[in-house]
């Protein structure tokens, strides 16, 4: 009997997950062709959350992106983002991250720190971010920097940093039911 109190703490943080709402949150990201500031963001994706901001250092995510979702700003650039050098979403359908730990930094200001998986490749990120009530969500927003190479997006003659910068702003806008 008493193996049945324990099993419930041990499942009920995940009770608590809330799916995200995904019609009020963006994932964008912004990278330089030759020194030219790029935008794009991907259309779906999906994942649940657990962040109750009186104790965020509980808190979880797990997001995963279709990478075949991506956006921008010409279709030429979409079609060339879906193949092998890049994301090769025949592959590799989606990208995601799942976090490790939340730090309260103070002031409204949070770090989250997890792994990110694009294209097979799996690395350990932190990136900062501030979460709010809107009604009956929690907004989380931040800005997370990766080095595209890092994940072999943009391989062969697209691995030359000259024509696109290695450095990619991969900015998040998450809404979660409040209190999740």
């Amino acid at each position: 009997m008493r193996l049945i109190p324990a099993a419930l703490l041990l499942v009920a943080p995940l009770l608590q997950a809330a799916p995200l709402d995904t019609g009020k949150s963006q994932i964008n990201f912004t990278m330089k062709q030759l020194n030219v500031p790029v935008t794009g963001n991907f259309k779906k994706f999906s994942g649940t959350v657990v962040l109750d901001l009186k104790k965020p250092e509980a808190g979880k995510a797990d997001i995963s992106i279709d990478t075949a979702s991506i956006s921008l700003p010409t279709a030429e650039a979409v079609g060339e983002a879906k193949k092998a050098d890049w994301f090769n979403v025949a592959k590799f359908p989606s990208a995601r991250f799942v976090s490790s730990s939340i730090k309260n930094l103070g002031g409204g200001k949070l770090q989250v720190a997890g792994k990110l998986t694009i294209k097979g490749n799996t690395r350990d990120v932190t990136a900062p971010f501030t979460a709010r009530q809107e009604g009956a969500l929690t907004v989380v927003e931040g800005v997370l920097p990766v080095s595209r190479l890092a994940y072999k997006i943009g391989e062969g003659d697209w691995a030359d940093t000259g024509t696109v910068a290695d450095e990619v702003q991969i900015k998040f806008k998450v809404a979660i039911p409040a209190g999740k």
